[in-house]
């Protein structure tokens, strides 16, 4: 049961906290995020990023996601895009399906695994989920091509100051909220909630739009997507306010250096502590195994992911691993 007291009142104060100067910032302070800890990172690793290793990559089939059944499915696509079916809604979180997270289409982040789907492959999309700008979570030759096949049957769900960006692609249908702000659509109600990060395209932008996680509540079900974040006191917050969630979706790659990412990405053990902070019944990790983004290994997420699982006395199979495409369905816990 969520508590629409405590949930109004942190709608009514935050427009006021969210912003310093005309920037937004963070609930919690992010020490040691800036431009100079910038220049020391890349000055510390001298370009020796890790090297691209390969993973299994499944082929969804294409009559079970036409077709979906009554119970949540979802399909992991790479990174952060997911492909969430449940009572008639196809839904992606963060859609990137570019060869590269880039300004450029011939330098920056290379896929080491390609999308699992192209967007000509894709369902119907009835609805997007955006967390923040940055090139690996909002590409704009995905929503150019996105809008081209989907056009006005798509509702995009965005934080403050994103909607105008996406309207100069063509955009139409947008809801734009701010930090514990949420709306209607039909059967679902989306809750726009903090997360611990910063936002910027370019070196004239840093922290001009909102960066936020969602939570989605169908009548039978309720999803959370953090998006990209630190971890903070936030998460606890999030979980006494709204109570168990049924899946969360949480990023478990991009940690290292700690010293300079921990503001910003949260490593495996903190993705344990958000699961168990928001009251997930299960999480799916993402932000991993896709693009090499930060210094530790790409296969390292998921070994340390089921360390700090057994290290706290989770079960596994309360947070799983998908493998790139594989498509998996969730049990309701209200039938």
């Amino acid at each position: 049961m969520i508590d629409r007291e405590r949930l109004a009142a942190l709608a009514a104060e935050e427009p006021a906290s969210q912003r310093r100067g005309h920037a937004f910032r963070n609930r919690f302070d992010t020490p040691h995020h800036g431009l100079g800890a910038f220049l020391r990172w890349q000055w510390e690793s001298r370009g020796r990023f890790p090297g691209h290793q390969s993973f299994p990559l499944h082929t969804p089939d294409p009559e079970q996601l036409r077709q979906p059944g009554n119970r949540p499915q979802i399909t992991w696509i790479g990174h952060a895009t997911y492909l969430f079916q449940h009572r008639g809604w196809n839904l992606l979180t963060d859609p990137v399906f570019s060869d590269r997270c880039s300004p450029f289409t011939f330098a920056g982040p290379k896929r080491a695994v390609p999308p699992a789907l192209t967007i000509d492959q894709l369902p119907d999309i009835n609805a997007v989920l955006v967390s923040h700008n940055h090139y690996d979570h909002l590409d704009k030759a995905s929503v150019k091509q996105l809008q081209a096949r989907f056009g006005r049957d798509i509702l995009w769900f965005v934080p403050r100051g994103i909607k105008a960006w996406l309207q100069k692609l063509g955009v139409e249908r947008i809801i734009e909220l701010g930090w514990w702000q949420s709306d209607y659509h039909g059967q679902v109600e989306a809750f726009c909630l903090p997360a611990q990060h910063f936002s910027g395209r370019g070196p004239n932008d840093h922290n001009q739009t909102l960066w936020c996680s969602w939570r989605l509540n169908f009548p039978d079900f309720s999803l959370y997507f953090a998006g990209d974040t630190g971890y903070a006191p936030l998460f606890n917050e999030i979980g006494q306010v709204f109570g168990p969630v049924d899946l969360a979706l949480l990023p478990i790659g991009a940690y290292e250096p700690r010293w300079f990412m921990s503001p910003v990405h949260i490593n495996p053990a903190e993705a344990v502590k958000i699961h168990q902070d928001i009251q997930a019944r299960q999480s799916l990790a993402m932000h991993w195994g896709t693009f090499v983004l930060t210094d530790e290994p790409m296969d390292a997420p998921p070994k340390a992911l089921a360390q700090a699982l057994t290290d706290q006395h989770i079960e596994h199979a309360h947070f799983r691993v998908p493998q790139h495409g594989e498509t998996l369905t969730i049990e309701l816990t209200h039938e």
